[in-house]
């Protein structure tokens, strides 16, 4: 059996059995918050445990590195939509320890693509297009600097509001333990 034929069938019996039902919610997130976090797999349960998450507190957005690199980007209109629409009042960017982005090296990317089917023509093609791939594809040295360029991105972003408090952390994926990188509390009293 595949792995979607597995998904789908206990779908199924998800639904018949009710089990959703203590997980009903509204699409405002009880807490007004918004969370910028990696999409690392060590996080699925364990960051809305250490944050005592329930479903339906937060509105958790997900990326390679809890990035916010492009202030027009998929990421900040998801920031901006939670902020106006869905009444966030507070954005928390959570980066990780052992981040898989850290250090990620665009050769070996695009050696894995053209492992995989991806042509060298086509990679040719992207960058001759002006895209550049290197860039795109480059990760970064330190998760503490990653976490401020993010903060920094959303705070001086020109549609959100100055009053929006933006914090910065860093949980250890093994125990959940957040440091403290930049209080978005502090930053508002300058």
């Amino acid at each position: 059996m595949s792995l979607l034929s597995t998904m789908i069938e206990h779908n199924q019996q998800f639904v018949e059995s009710k089990e959703y039902e203590p997980f009903i919610t509204t699409k405002f997130p009880d807490k007004k918050m918004v969370i910028i976090t990696c999409m690392d797999a060590r996080l699925t349960e364990l960051l809305p445990r250490a944050l005592n998450l329930r479903n339906g507190d937060a509105k958790i957005i997900k990326n390679a590195g809890a990035l916010v690199s492009h202030p027009f980007g998929s990421i900040m209109r998801s920031i901006i939509v939670a902020v106006y629409e869905l009444a966030a009042e507070e954005v928390f960017v959570i980066g990780h320890y052992e981040c898989g982005m850290t250090g990620l090296n665009p050769k070996s990317v695009l050696d894995k693509a053209r492992g995989r089917g991806v042509s060298q023509e086509m990679i040719n093609t992207l960058q001759h297009a002006g895209i550049d791939l290197d860039k795109f594809l480059t990760g970064f040295d330190y998760v503490r600097e990653a976490v401020e360029n993010s903060v920094d991105v959303i705070r001086n972003h020109p549609l959100l509001p100055n009053n929006l408090p933006v914090h910065g952390l860093i949980i250890n994926p093994e125990t959940g333990q957040l440091d403290l990188v930049m209080d978005g509390y502090a930053d508002l009293e300058r």
